[in-house]
């Protein structure tokens, strides 16, 4: 895969420079800057890119919204939220709304440069979503129960699916052929009654899986 090329959007001048530096300098180009939501979707109308890389809190629109108005006008380019760990209920608010994954705004370069690689091949990265609001949101009733008990093996796996690793990554930690981990998730979508990873990891911390 080339190099994606990217939207920022972030309402600091300082801070949208700083991180044009860091991903330029990693190779991955910056197509489109905005200070704002309203001005990141103008320019999304465009300039197509292979990720947005957004600020949550902006003035104005703010990138939860931006993200909703992106949806709903049928974009689905995938979208990379910057926040801080204080920021548990707006993950709650952006996840919901569609997007992939979150990056904390201390994260080191190298870890910015693979946030953005994977959140372009198609993976998530919901590592950051804290687990005691989730739960509180997600309120359960018995019949939302797994249909059966997870083993050690589908808790581990459910864990690196939380942390956004691919099949083929998730193999690697565990020692397992890629075809097995596959296995295993269908498992595990199955008796969460999900139909994609996200969702799925999100139940599995409603019900205390992990």
């Amino acid at each position: 895969m080339s190099a994606p090329r990217i939207a920022l959007a972030d309402d600091q001048a300082l801070v949208r420079a700083g991180l044009r530096a860091l991903l330029e300098g990693q190779g991955i180009s910056v197509a489109l800057e905005a200070d704002d939501g309203a001005a990141l979707l103008e320019g999304l109308a465009a300039t197509p890119v292979d990720v947005v890389l957004s600020d949550i809190r902006m003035p104005g629109m703010d990138g939860i919204a931006a993200l909703q108005a992106l949806r709903e006008r049928g974009d689905g380019t995938p979208v990379l939220l910057l926040t801080t760990f204080d920021d548990s209920e707006l993950l709650l608010r952006a996840t919901e709304a569609g997007a992939q994954g979150f990056l904390l705004k201390d994260a080191a370069p190298e870890d910015l440069r693979d946030a953005v690689l994977r959140i372009a091949a198609g993976d998530t990265l919901l590592q950051p979503v804290s687990t005691g609001p989730v739960r509180a949101r997600y309120r359960y009733h018995a019949a939302d129960a797994p249909r059966e008990p997870f083993s050690e093996r589908e808790v581990a796996i459910l864990r690196l699916m939380a942390g956004g690793y691919s099949n083929r990554e998730i193999a690697r930690s565990v020692f397992l052929a890629e075809g097995t981990v596959k296995n295993y998730v269908s498992t595990i979508l199955e008796k969460l009654d999900t139909r994609d990873r996200t969702r799925a990891v999100l139940k599995a911390i409603t019900l205390r899986v992990i």
